[in-house]
């Protein structure tokens, strides 16, 4: 059984003579756009491989904060724990007086300030009460009110749980082994069994998290929600081109209506997408610790974020030249999310550049958001959202103006090329009226001998042929107007759904 048989005819071997010279046109492009492409990904995937690349020997720039309000051998011990783990994988212990710090609220403070990644703090009096329970003369000890720690996990939660928690944790099992070889004879003048078992374990490390966040959402916050936002910024931009060309909005509208137009559609699209995007993350938040207060505040940054990304998006289809566009859109998205991969303390210096993105500046709003308030950001991240967001209202309107000019030029040199066929086929007409006139006349007249008489066949391929010189003509035509014009339309890549009917010709007028 044969598939589409109409798919063979009128076929030529590469090889033809026909084809030679745009056989080498087509290599010359394919290679030329092989060559940007693996590039352009070659250099992406450097670009996101060297911000995650080595990890663990940055770990020593995530500071803690340490402060001993006991001032007994249990703060001794944590020193010693901390000589012995110190390296480039373990975070930084920066131990500070308690004078600074007149109580643990003071540490919460630093860390919602992100002075500090968290904090590790001793009780005060806790060493006399673990003593005490040593010499048997208590029998309330608690052990969780000895050695704590106070971090917030919402900020990069899987980065946090291993480099902090899972660190500070270590360093209390550490700290313990180190007091009990160290004290095991002084404190216990008469073991008994509730003794050792007090010596074995002489505290649990106690966990003060700001913001728990445990669902399985939080991997992706910081990945694909952020991908999926930019893309569906770009496929309703390219929709909304498409139905601007299709429906010759350009052509038609006056700029300035234009700009109004198109600026309340993206505002709604954005505004409903950022509502759905937030809605999912609430719907599955798990048990997550947020209220309803967050939630709007939530979707408001997520708004701005997908309007300034639809902004960009537009910004670069208007003003880089088509080839460009695609990729420009595909480094977009990478560098965007590579900014908010892991925090810039486990990145090279120079991905701090990416301060000015959007995307990290509204991951540090989200975070500030749902730890209500521990990562104020606000004073740098929201001015950069809103120069972007201004910027891009203003090259916008630009580029629309632009727009509109050429697509004015488009439609002039539509109708000049028309009016160049039209012209060329009323000139074949007319010289094949007269020349069937010319033979009309002569039918009466006797041919003589031996002369060559044309026949009909070979007038109408002649004038076939002369139609299309004359078709190719006005086209040559229209090169030359468009090479002086200098014209060159950029709509931005256009696609859309099939919801409606395309209008005709007498419909766009």
């Amino acid at each position: 059984m044969q598939f589409y048989p109409r798919a063979r005819e009128n076929r030529i071997l590469p090889t033809h003579l026909s084809f030679r010279v745009p056989r080498r046109a087509l290599l010359r492009a394919a290679t030329i756009n092989l060559v940007f492409l693996q590039l352009l990904f070659l250099g992406l995937f450097c670009y996101i491989y060297g911000a995650i690349f080595e990890q663990t020997p940055r770990i020593k720039s995530f500071n803690v904060l340490y402060v001993d309000y006991d001032g007994g051998p249990i703060g001794a011990s944590v020193r010693d724990a901390y000589k012995s783990l110190q390296a480039n994988s373990f975070p930084t212990l920066i131990e500070r007086s308690p004078s600074e710090f007149a109580a643990p609220f003071d540490l919460r403070r630093e860390v919602c300030k992100t002075h500090y990644w968290a904090a590790v703090y001793t009780v005060p009096g806790a060493s006399d009460r673990l003593q005490t329970a040593l010499a048997g003369h208590s029998t309330a000890y608690n052990k969780s009110d000895v050695l704590a720690y106070i971090w917030n996990e919402a900020r990069y939660a899987t980065t946090i749980d291993s480099a902090i928690s899972a660190n500070i944790q270590t360093l209390s099992s550490t700290a313990r082994v180190r007091y009990t070889s160290s004290n095991w004879t002084e404190t216990v003048p008469r073991p008994t069994i509730e003794t050792f078992s007090v010596l074995s374990n002489p505290w649990q490390l106690n966990s003060i998290n700001i913001q728990p966040t445990v669902q399985g959402g939080r991997l992706i916050y910081n990945t694909l929600v952020i991908v999926l936002v930019l893309i569906q910024e770009f496929f309703y931009l390219g929709t909304l081109n498409g139905l601007y060309e299709n429906f010759k909005i350009y052509a038609r509208i006056k700029p300035h209506r234009i700009i109004i137009m198109r600026t309340i559609l993206s505002a709604a699209y954005t505004f409903i997408g950022s509502l759905c995007v937030a809605g999912t993350i609430w719907a599955f938040r798990a048990g997550w610790g947020v209220d309803t207060g967050q939630f709007f505040l939530c979707w408001a940054v997520l708004w701005l974020f997908a309007h300034t990304n639809f902004l960009t998006l537009d910004v670069f289809t208007t003003w880089l030249p088509h080839p460009y566009v695609p990729m420009a859109l595909i480094s977009w998205v990478v560098i965007n999310v590579t900014s908010i991969l892991v925090p810039f303390e486990l990145s090279p210096g120079f991905y701090r550049w990416a301060y000015l993105l959007p995307a990290h500046e509204v991951y540090q709003v989200l975070i500030d958001i749902w730890s209500r308030g521990c990562d104020p950001v606000l004073h740098r991240a929201l001015p950069i959202l809103l120069a972007l967001e201004i910027s891009g209202l203003v090259l916008n309107a630009l580029g629309t103006y632009r727009r509109c000019h050429y697509a004015t030029i488009k439609q002039e040199m539509e109708q000049k090329a028309m009016t160049l066929r039209v012209d060329e086929a009323l000139a074949l007409e007319r010289e094949h009226d007269g020349r069937m006139r010319g033979e009309k006349d002569t039918d009466a007249i006797t041919v003589p001998l031996g002369e060559h008489v044309t026949a009909p066949d070979d007038n109408e391929k002649e004038d076939r042929e002369k139609a299309e010189a004359g078709i190719n003509q006005a086209d040559v035509g229209l090169q030359r107007l468009r090479s002086r014009t200098g014209f060159d339309v950029q709509f931005g890549p256009a696609f859309g759904f099939d919801f409606g009917k395309p209008l005709d010709s007498s419909q766009t007028r």
